[in-house]
């Protein structure tokens, strides 16, 4: 398989992953960022296909996830607990691996890259995949904590605003 069609191809299976973990948490916030993250990987999957036929892509703006993910957590900790989520534990780690997978084969395809623009795009997606992996890392933290308001009040998101 074509190193463009593998790419695609993963972007369009973590949309689908997202759309499936958005289905099935049961907190609105969960659905929420998991939507936004579906959303993401839509716009990576569409790039990707630009860079791949050579239509020059639309410039790659920096994802705005963060800031909607900081206000979906804080909305989350003023509600009281809802239910228990760590039987969702494992797919959240799943999708965190898929993430860090994904991060990996992008910074080799952009070390590779001797094209300016596709290795602009590459880094691009590296940057954004590192944000989904820290996302992804305190969504496990948070439901893995017996009380996740209290995660929220001494979360560092100082390392998520890197990407």
């Amino acid at each position: 398989m074509e190193i463009f069609e593998f790419a695609i191809q993963m972007e369009k299976d973590g949309e689908i992953y997202y759309r499936e973990l958005a289905q099935a948490s049961r907190p609105t916030g969960l659905q929420k960022i998991f939507t936004l993250l579906a959303d993401e990987e839509v716009q990576h999957r569409k790039l990707l296909e630009d860079l791949h036929q050579r239509t020059p892509p639309k410039e790659g703006q920096p994802s705005r996830i963060l800031e909607n993910v900081k206000n979906i957590f804080i909305t989350m900790a003023k509600q009281p607990p809802g239910a228990d989520m760590k039987d969702q534990i494992n797919a959240f780690k799943k999708a965190l691996q898929i993430e860090e997978m994904s991060r990996n084969f992008y910074q080799q395809k952009a070390d590779e890259a001797r094209d300016g623009q596709a290795k602009a795009i590459l880094n691009l997606l590296v940057r954004e995949e590192t944000g989904h992996i820290r996302i992804m890392e305190n969504i496990v933290e948070f439901v893995s904590r017996p009380e996740p308001g209290g995660w929220l009040e001494n979360a560092e998101w100082h390392h998520l605003d890197e990407y």
